[in-house]
């Protein structure tokens, strides 16, 4: 495999990329109506039209509605304005926590308490919103179950283990600061550069986490900080109103465009000095389809759920792409 898909780049067999005959909606086939090539990342969460001179991004969605969203490359130039940053592995590690909630709610489901998730089910329970990950659960280990039963589950579980953590018992360890994360952020303020937070986490789960760390760093106020918070929003449940968020997280571009453009006031135009930080193959995706330079952070699952050309550098720790940063000043 050896393509150069427009706005992409080269994809070669290093590149984790999986080849299609057409796209799972049926709507394009590669060699038809100028189709070039179709290709997707190798956890197939997001296909590749390539024409001659474009290419579609098709984001699929296990809850049926995918949407495409035309490519645009990225070109690193001129003054940093913003950094934008996801949550989860990027900034807290929690990751681990989220996968358990997730596997405790599917052992729910099936009334055995001795369930455990497989190493294969990893890049589909991170990354992605809470209602693709119980589907991809119900799916594979108790089909005919409905969603919703496992939202309930779900948030039984987050709410007994966030009230246990936040009055010093439960899981230890569960929300640990991003080794470096402290100099990082200070060192980003410093310069100028406006700071955003992005993440697929729903606001009850995401705001604890952030919470914990800056206490932990002793850092005040997370809000105070950043110029910029974008979550999920708020669930859906019987009796409240929820805000939009469960059919367009990562990796659809929403929550990266809304960060940016609304929370910071950076129009798509200035996109190219607009740096996003990412763990995860769903949050590449969704930065790098939003249009914005994007910046792979090792330790999530971006080299497994094969996602790496969606990132225009690949680093080992928030120090290294502090350096990236000031190389660009």
């Amino acid at each position: 495999m050896n393509f150069n898909i427009p706005d992409l780049g080269i994809i070669d067999d290093s590149s984790g990329f999986r080849i299609l005959s057409a796209t799972t909606d049926g709507r394009f086939i590669s060699g038809k109506e100028g189709v070039k090539h179709i290709l997707c990342t190798g956890d197939g969460k997001v296909e590749f039209v390539a024409f001659e001179n474009q290419t579609l991004a098709y984001v699929n969605s296990v809850l049926g509605y995918g949407a495409y969203y035309p490519l645009h490359s990225v070109n690193r130039k001129g003054k940093i304005k913003a950094v934008l940053m996801d949550l989860d592995g990027t900034s807290v590690r929690s990751e681990e926590f989220w996968i358990w909630i997730i596997e405790k709610t599917t052992a729910s489901m099936l009334d055995d308490e001795s369930f455990k998730i497989e190493d294969s089910d990893i890049p589909f329970v991170s990354g992605h919103s809470v209602s693709e990950h119980l589907q991809y659960c119900i799916d594979k280990y108790c089909p005919g179950e409905s969603l919703d039963k496992a939202r309930n589950f779900y948030f039984e579980h987050v709410n007994h283990e966030m009230k246990e953590i936040m009055e010093g018992r439960g899981r230890k360890n569960s929300f640990v600061p991003q080794e470096g994360l402290k100099e990082f952020l200070l060192a980003i303020k410093a310069k100028g550069i406006k700071i955003g937070l992005v993440t697929s986490g729903l606001y009850e789960k995401a705001m604890p986490e952030i919470l914990s760390a800056f206490r932990t760093l002793d850092m005040g106020e997370p809000t105070d900080f950043y110029d910029a918070i974008i979550s999920a929003g708020y669930p859906l449940r019987k009796g409240s109103v929820g805000t939009l968020g469960e059919l367009s997280p990562k990796p659809h571009p929403w929550l990266y465009a809304e960060t940016c453009a609304v929370g910071l006031g950076i129009n798509f135009d200035e996109r190219n000095s607009v740096i996003a930080i990412e763990d995860s193959g769903a949050g590449v995706c969704s930065a790098r389809i939003a249009g914005y330079t994007t910046i792979g952070l090792a330790g999530g699952n971006i080299k497994e759920s094969g996602t790496m050309p969606m990132c225009s550098r690949y680093c080992n720790n928030l120090a290294e792409i502090l350096d990236y940063i000031e190389e660009e000043e």
